[in-house]
Order: structure tokens, then C-alpha cells, then sequence
């Protein structure tokens, strides 16, 4: 099933819990049972297989950090650069003893940050990159802020460090704003087009729309699947910026139709070349970082196999 094509494992709720050890809870998949000794870590190794399959076919499987438990914060640049380590160790290249998904390596991070500020979060960022660098596999560092710019925990972090997409959680009054038509000047916020390529480290960077995948999936922001294909062939037409359609979540999005498999054929039809914005491609430039953008189209947060 070639439908999603990036797939962020939601979530790694806590940063600091029993242990000195986070935690992570993936609802019904791996959440609330075994975990390792003396910590609340649990452990989820009988998904590596599975995630490696998913590597296999070419699919990019990272972990999204944060979500709205409130939990997920840093209170200095040190401490998010040894919990970047951490993470390191427990979920990408590194080695440790109680690695919930065993010896499957992730494709990299997703922040999701829903409180607690933003302090830290750039200094973990660039730690992980430095991590990375000079791996025999790419990985991949990614955002899904909320929809009002700037987002109040994560536009600092997006303006100071380089991401590879910015999975932007949208609302429908928001989402509907833009199929009825709004002025130029809004939909560039909106979509965050003009800062994709003149603010951020990264000019590359891709930016996707991220919907409720069901009407149960979230309290508002659902829109039908005609709607949002069309918001979707709107986007890519006339912003370079584009990457793509995020859904939330996986196991949704299978129960509404698969609703991620409409999404991705609406996104393989009709196929137009970016038009330029105001901000003209031609004055981009590489980011610091040197990743190249994922270059899935559909993204579904949280997962099931």
C-alpha cells in the first residue's frame, strides 16, 4: 500500500519520567503494557519488524515528540542537547540496552509541541543534526505547528534551526477560509509560503496541510474529501512550497473510507507546475543544514500496520 508516504509515530509523550527515562504511549498499538525495568519506557520491540518492512518499501517512519500532554518541555539548550542524545540512543543510530523499537533505526524527529515553551527545542534540533551527519542513512527533521502564525511554541525553533517539512495542523474555519477564496496576502501566511522562503534556515523546506483525517479524529477542522482535494490541487498549483497532505491519524483515515488513499490519488491527478509567489525561487537557498525535504506526499501522524 503505497498510500501514506511518511509515517510520524506519535507519540514520545514525556521527556523526563521514572528513570530519568521518557515515555512513550502509541494508544491501542503499544501503550500501558511491558515496560523495562525501572522505568515507564515502554517496550515495543515486537514493532521492529514492521517498521523496517515500512523502511523497506521506501516509506520514511520517524517519532513525533509532544502532543498536548504538557509533559514534552525543556528548561535549558543543555538539557535538550542531552535529551537530543537520548533520543538518539533509544530510537535512531545510537545503541542502548532498552530501545522500545530494538534494533529497527527511525528515519528521525518530529516536533509537536503543544506547551511548556520553546526553550530548548532548537539546541535539541542541532544536536540531533550533528548526530546525523556523516550517517550512512539520511534523517529527517520535522514540525507540525499549529495553525496560527506564528505558531506560539514552535515559531522560535523553526525561525533559528532548519526543518526538512512543517506538517501544519489546520482548523476549519481556517481550511474554509482558503476554499471560498481569501486574499493573496493571507494565503501566503496561511501556508507559510513567504517564510518557507524568506525566513527560514532551511529554503527548502516543504510545507503540508495537515487535516482530521474523520469527523471523530479531532473536536473541529474536518472537511470532506472533495473539499480538501481541492484545497490540496489549489496549494500545489500556485506555492513551490508545497509538500503534500498530513493526516491525523493513521487508523482514522482507514475507518473513514481510507480516506488517506483518496487524499493521495486526488494529489496524483491534475498534476500542475508550481507558480511563483512573490518571494521567486530564484533568491532561495540551502539551508544550513543540507537535507534535502521528504518528498512524500501524504504523511499520516501515529500509525497502524
Amino acid at each position: 500500500d503505497d498510500s501514506i508516504d511518511a509515517i510520524p509515530v506519535a507519540f514520545l509523550n514525556v521527556f523526563f519520567s521514572i528513570g530519568g527515562q521518557p515515555e512513550i504511549n502509541l494508544a491501542n498499538i503499544c501503550g500501558g503494557g511491558t515496560v523495562f525495568p525501572g522505568t515507564n519506557l515502554a517496550n515495543c520491540q515486537f514493532l521492529a519488524d514492521d517498521i523496517r518492512t515500512c523502511q523497506s518499501r521506501g516509506k520514511i517512519v520517524t517519532l513525533s515528540l509532544g502532543g498536548a500532554s504538557g509533559a514534552a518541555f525543556f528548561t535549558s539548550d543543555a538539557q535538550g542537547e542531552a535529551f537530543a542524545d537520548t533520543v538518539w540512543n533509544l530510537f535512531l543510530g545510537g545503541s542502548s540496552s532498552t530501545r522500545p523499537f530494538g534494533n529497527a533505526v527511525l528515519d528521525g524527529v518530529d516536533l509537536d509541541i503543544e506547551g511548556g515553551g520553546s526553550t530548548g527545542f532548537a539546541a535539541f534540533v542541532r544536536r540531533i543534526r550533528s548526530r546525523a551527519s556523516g550517517a550512512s542513512k539520511q534523517y529527517y527533521v520535522t514540525a507540525a505547528p499549529q495553525c496560527p502564525f506564528p505558531d506560539a511554541f514552535l515559531g522560535p525553533v523553526l525561525n533559528a534551526v532548519g526543518f526538512d517539512a512543517v506538517y501544519v495542523q489546520h482548523g476549519t474555519s481556517l481550511l474554509g477560509a482558503y476554499y471560498l477564496g481569501v486574499e493573496r496576502k493571507v494565503i501566503l501566511t496561511l501556508y507559510r509560503d513567504n517564510w518557507a522562503k524568506t525566513q527560514s534556515p532551511n529554503r527548502n523546506v516543504k510545507i503540508y496541510i495537515g487535516a482530521p483525517a474523520s469527523p471523530t479524529a479531532a473536536g473541529s477542522g474536518f472537511v470532506d474529501i472533495n473539499r480538501l482535494s481541492s484545497i490540496a490541487r489549489t496549494t500545489r498549483s500556485q506555492f513551490s512550497s508545497f509538500g503534500g497532505v498530513m493526516l491525523w491519524d493513521a487508523s482514522q483515515a482507514v475507518a473513514n473510507n481510507r480516506f488517506d488513499r483518496a487524499i493521495k490519488a486526488a494529489l496524483r491527478s491534475g498534476r500542475e507546475a508550481p507558480k511563483e509567489t512573490d518571494a521567486s525561487s530564484k533568491d532561495s537557498k540551502d539551508g544550513k543544514d543540507g537535507k534535502e525535504s521528504p518528498s512524500a506526499h501524504v504523511s499520516s501522524r501515529s500509525f497502524r500496520f
